[in-house]
Formats: C-alpha cells, sequence, structure tokens
C-alpha cells in the first residue's frame, strides 16, 4: 500500500520487451533507496512494481501484459519524469489516501489553467470509472494523491498547488497527456459490498443498479 505522497521523481532508463511483458530500469533521482531490498514495492507513476533488480539509484522491474493494458507504461520512452513513493510503513504519517498501485483506467488532461498561484486540470476519466468520483473526493493520479474539486459526468477538476508542481511530474501534465488513474479502494468495496450473494455469481459488467440500491434502502420515498 501507499499513501499517493511523492517522495521523488526519477527517469525510465531502458525499456526492455519480454515476449510480450516489459522490463522497466528507473532511475530513482533523490528517492532512497538504502532500506529498499529485493522484492519490495515501489509505486512508478502510480503502478505498484516489484523490484527485481537494484543498484544505489536505480531498480529494474518487470511488468505483466495485464498491467502494460490497463496503464500509460506502454507508452514511456527513455527519459520519460514517473513519480516515485515506496510502500509505506505502519509508521508511515497517512498524508494522502490508501493507494494500492493498481490502476483502474487511462484519463486524459483535457485543459490547463492558471488559478492564481495554483494550477486547474480537468481530467476526462474512462466512463465506468464516473460512479467512483466525488466532489472533494480522493483520486490517485499518477501516483499523486489528489482532490476531486468538481465533477461533470466523467470529467473531474483538480487544483493543485505549486509544492506539489515542483516536487512531482505534474509540471509535464498538458492537454492530451494520458495519465494511471486509481480511484478510492474504499469506493470499489462498497459496490462489491452492496452486491450482496449476488457477488459469487457472474456479474461482469452489472456494477450498483438502481434495483440494487431500492433494496438496500436508497431508493425514492
Amino acid at each position: 500500500m501507499f499513501t499517493g505522497i511523492i517522495e521523488a521523481v526519477g527517469l525510465v532508463r531502458r525499456m526492455e520487451p519480454r515476449g510480450g511483458d516489459l522490463r522497466l530500469t528507473i532511475a530513482t533521482g533523490k528517492l532512497d533507496m538504502a532500506d529498499v531490498k529485493l522484492g519490495d514495492s515501489i509505486a512508478t507513476n502510480g503502478v505498484c512494481l516489484t523490484v527485481i533488480a537494484q543498484g544505489s539509484d536505480w531498480y529494474s522491474a518487470d511488468v505483466s501484459l495485464e498491467t502494460v493494458a490497463r496503464s500509460t507504461l506502454a507508452n514511456f520512452t527513455v527519459g520519460h519524469r514517473v513519480n516515485l513513493e515506496k510502500a509505506l510503513l505502519p509508521t508511515t504519517r497517512l498524508g494522502g489516501h490508501l493507494v494500492s498501485g493498481h490502476v483502474d483506467g487511462v484519463g486524459e488532461i483535457v485543459s490547463v489553467t492558471p488559478s492564481a498561484r495554483s494550477i486547474r486540470y480537468r481530467v476526462k476519466a474512462p466512463d465506468s470509472l464516473a460512479k467512483y468520483m466525488a466532489e472533494k473526493g480522493s483520486i490517485t493520479t499518477d501516483g499523486v494523491s489528489l482532490t476531486i474539486n468538481a465533477i461533470d459526468g466523467a470529467v473531474f477538476d483538480l487544483n493543485i498547488v505549486p509544492h506539489t508542481v515542483q516536487e512531482t511530474n505534474v509540471g509535464d501534465w498538458a492537454p492530451g497527456v494520458k495519465l494511471n488513474l486509481e480511484v478510492d479502494v474504499l469506493a470499489r468495496y462498497l459496490e462489491r459490498l452492496m452486491m450482496g450473494e449476488r457477488a459469487a455469481q457472474s456479474t461482469a459488467g452489472a456494477g450498483i443498479t438502481l434495483a440494487m440500491l431500492a433494496e438496500n434502502g436508497y431508493g425514492s420515498h
């Protein structure tokens, strides 16, 4: 698990295709690698990757075909800047929110607008994720824990302060840039819980329905 508070910005050093999968090597910048061991997890632009080789200023990880298909990692090039965060410890301050490092979908920057000293970003998420997002709720965007300031359908607004822009790769975001999105893990589990016994049945694509809401006391009166 992670918190969405970025510890360093790294650079893609090498990308090696491996029979449909991908081996990724990241230069870690100022990330402290002294306590990192083989098998540890590092969130890389919001994707939880397992360290399979390492040095004092780099690590390598194998990326599965599933992860390549569901994230922006396939679009990386050598020199691409990535947000890095080591897995949290029991003593870690939870400055952001609980982040699993499992990407739910890929969003796209729609617009970038200055807002006093901050920057307002509008992001289009996949329609399938809209039900998991709420105004003032949390979302992880390229590994960064952020608050949704406003939402219109599947398009949401982020207001990002100068410190976050400076300490992450947010400064590289521009209209058309694709981003890894992870919704609040509690929303995913709540949907599954509300399915009750039907969760054991084949319900691919069913999700929350009006009938399910009514059965759980959320219908109109």
